[in-house]
């Protein structure tokens, strides 16, 4: 697309977007949650084609999240460039649900994005979403909300947005704790950016919490610690109260200057199926123009505060992404689209060396498991997209199974697995659980009537239509079987069934290998396809 961007930016799970400049390069810090390395980096010329250029928390010294629950690990990073490093700022949220949240805030620095990056400082575990400000006389702050466990009457537990000076020679928090900012009437005040233009500090914070109710506020003050007075215009970016717009959930937000003075906002989206609040490509990154007023105030260059599906950028082609990727794993490197879950020793998962040319899996714990899963997948960004894969696996038993899988956490997933049966014969088994929390409950298709052939390794095939999944398999020449009958794709997804208990990740397609009995038998992977008919 010529002269325009279509948004989002960033699509599939790519959730509370950070931005940075340095010098013509534009960088963007994403959550990754439980998925494995931490934080997502993508990189820019021109804020419309985006790269991936790292995941730099890579190591046990900087991650681990081996037992986090669904939905933690990697919450709201804040990225940022002074003094010739990059800064990283993270939170490894440990428990979100009940009254607490035990989440741990830390920073990292680099002199490139590509690293190598420090081991972490631990800053404080008072609330999540931080972000470091570089003010103007050199001086570092860093802000994040406070939880407060009691939610009071009429309340929310979001307390506020804390302040304190960041010490870089001592690597530690010093002076007061200050809360300078409550928030608006919308309340679950978060995600807090600090900037300074013309003599005020411009606090931008999320609001609404991050569903269908989801803003973007702003405050300003002449003094750091404030008091600051709120935006005339608030919000200034939301679609709740625009359910058609194709950009929902909009929320989250940051801004960056361009060097011929232009101001953006990257924020957060999501766009649901049609005719659904389900959202299985999870909450993206999406790119909006923004203007300084007269009155020194920031608004949307389009008007109103509604996001524009589509913005203009004078000059820029956007590049439509590849309509396939082929992955044959030879190149001895994991492929950097994929990622796995919680563990920082991934050798205990998988390897590309026993054997050259496969991903080899090594049967871990059950599917959902916390701890060590050896589940490796790439996001899905596409609402018609397929994946196709060809393992050879020698189950023993029942206890031992590979395959295809589409999955979004231990309780939203669908899993076309390799199996051995009673008879002792190797069968197919789709097994899925449909948003069943809190008990897990497994749904086993039986697939009995399907003879495959001990000798012959086995393709499997996965389509997604919009809400529909359909899995297939293949054997030596033999045309695409279906397998099983059409499943809920929707409920791959942050909304699922609309309970109240929510998740703030993405669908992933993958590979999977599970032993329970302990034994680590390894299943082998000799490629991996992916197709996406659009965004």
């Amino acid at each position: 697309m010529k002269d325009k961007v279509r948004n989002p930016i960033l699509p599939g799970f790519n959730p509370d977007p950070s931005i940075c400049r340095v010098g013509g390069n534009y960088y963007i810090a994403t959550s990754t949650f439980e998925w494995y390395p931490g934080v997502q980096i993508h990189y820019s010329r021109d804020l419309t084609n985006w790269e991936l250029a790292s995941r730099p928390l890579e190591r046990v010294s900087q991650l681990d999240m081996r037992g986090n629950p669904d939905s933690c690990g990697i919450w709201a990073p804040c990225l940022s460039y002074a003094d010739g490093l990059f800064w990283l700022i993270y939170t490894d949220m440990k428990r979100y649900e009940g009254n607490f949240k035990d989440g741990h805030n830390y920073l990292v620095t680099a002199p490139s994005v590509e690293g190598p990056w420090s081991d972490p400082v631990y800053l404080n575990s008072s609330g999540f979403d931080p972000s470091l400000f570089h003010d103007e006389d050199g001086r570092k702050w860093l802000l994040n909300l406070q939880w407060d466990y009691r939610q009071r009457e009429g309340g929310d537990r979001f307390g506020g947005i804390l302040l304190q000076e960041y010490d870089v020679e001592q690597q530690r928090l010093v002076g007061p704790v200050r809360n300078i900012f409550a928030g608006t009437a919308m309340k679950l005040t978060e995600g807090p950016h600090l900037y300074r233009r013309d003599g005020w500090y411009h606090l931008l914070v999320a609001e609404g919490g991050t569903g269908y109710e989801h803003a973007v506020t702003m405050a300003r003050s002449r003094e750091i610690a404030g008091p600051y007075e709120m935006h005339p215009d608030n919000p200034v970016l939301t679609s709740r109260q625009d359910s058609d717009n194709l950009l929902q959930r909009a929320g989250h937000a940051d801004l960056v200057d361009t060097p011929s003075g232009e101001t953006w906002m990257v924020h957060l989206c999501g766009r649901p199926l049609p005719g659904t609040r389900r959202s299985p490509r999870g909450r993206e990154t999406a790119l909006q123009k923004v203007e300084w007023g007269a009155d020194g105030w920031l608004r949307l260059a389009h008007g109103g505060n509604t996001p524009a599906p589509e913005v203009s950028m004078p000059g820029v082609e956007q590049l439509a992404p590849a309509a396939e990727e082929i992955h044959d794993f030879t190149s001895g490197a994991l492929p950097q689209v994929f990622q796995w879950l919680r563990t920082p020793q991934p050798e205990r998962l998988f390897s590309l060396s026993e054997r050259p040319g496969y991903l080899r899996l090594f049967g871990r714990e059950s599917v959902g498991s916390w701890f060590e899963q050896a589940l490796v997948a790439r996001r899905q960004d596409s609402i018609h997209c397929s994946a196709e894969t060809t393992l050879e696996f020698e189950p023993e038993d029942l206890q031992q199974f590979a395959g295809l899988i589409a999955y979004y956490n231990r309780f939203k997933f669908h899993y076309l697995a390799v199996t051995r049966g009673d008879d002792g014969d190797k069968v197919l088994s789709v097994m899925s659980c449909r948003d069943a929390w809190p008990s897990g409950t497994l749904e086993i298709v039986d697939t009995d009537d399907i003879a495959l052939d001990p000798a012959l390794p086995v393709r499997l095939g996965l389509d997604i239509r919009e809400a529909e999944l359909q899995f297939r398999y293949a054997q030596g020449d033999a045309a695409w079987q279906p397998v099983g009958p059409v499943l809920d794709a929707s409920l791959l997804s942050d909304e699922g069934s609309g309970r109240a208990h929510g998740y703030f990740t993405g669908n992933f397609l993958g590979m999977a290998a599970h032993d329970i009995s302990g034994r680590g038998i390894p299943a082998d992977f000799s490629g991996f396809r992916y197709c996406r008919e659009n965004r």
